[in-house]
């Protein structure tokens, strides 16, 4: 398999006022956590945001890897749901010294294009700045980051500047070129 090369991106927010909220679209669009740890929902979200943009890293977690990392204290999942239907999500991860990673976040395929993607962000963002209210024992969030690469979507990178995220590296490494895995074998033609 041929190397390609990947340009990663990692952009911060470091108070609160930098978020700068998208518009909530039109319809019914709503926004909840996902509050009880649950491997397979988390697998599917992870699987069918990623799979068009080659999100491979945890498609190898067994089930109690998974749990392990989802009933971390601090580990938030956000669900953006169109309609009812899961739309795309965004997880939350703390870190040290009131640092809280923005480690995925994305839409399903179908439900791009849609103004749903901003405003996820947007509501994600603001739960990454309140996370220590919900969970006694964490200091408060002091910065939030994030990073996207060349491989995620179009839309990606402008998308997180225009929510207040300023860009503070780049990074550029050569990786693996392959199929993407879709959100399960053969869900994309060969």
């Amino acid at each position: 398999m041929p190397n390609i090369p990947v340009t990663t991106w990692s952009l911060e927010q470091t108070a609160p006022t930098d978020l700068l909220p998208a518009v909530t679209p039109d319809g019914d669009v709503q926004i909840r956590r996902s509050e009880i740890p649950s491997p397979e929902f988390s697998r599917y979200l992870y699987a069918s945001v990623g799979g068009d943009i080659r999100w491979t890293d945890r498609l190898s977690w067994t089930y109690a890897q998974w749990q392990e990392h989802l009933e971390r204290p601090g580990v938030e999942t956000w669900v953006a749901y169109d309609h009812g239907t899961p739309a795309g999500y965004v997880e939350l991860e703390p870190q040290d010294d009131g640092v809280v990673e923005i480690v995925y976040f994305g839409l399903i395929p179908a439900f791009r294009g849609r103004r749903i993607g901003g405003h996820l962000l947007s509501y994600g963002t603001a739960r990454a700045w309140d996370l220590a209210d919900r969970w006694p024992g964490l200091t408060d969030t002091k910065r939030v980051w994030l990073h996207t690469c060349s491989k995620d979507g179009e839309h990606a990178m402008a998308n997180y500047q225009r929510r207040g995220f300023q860009l503070f590296d780049t990074k550029v490494e050569e990786e693996a070129d392959g199929p993407a895995p879709g959100p399960w074998p053969g869900a994309y033609p060969a």
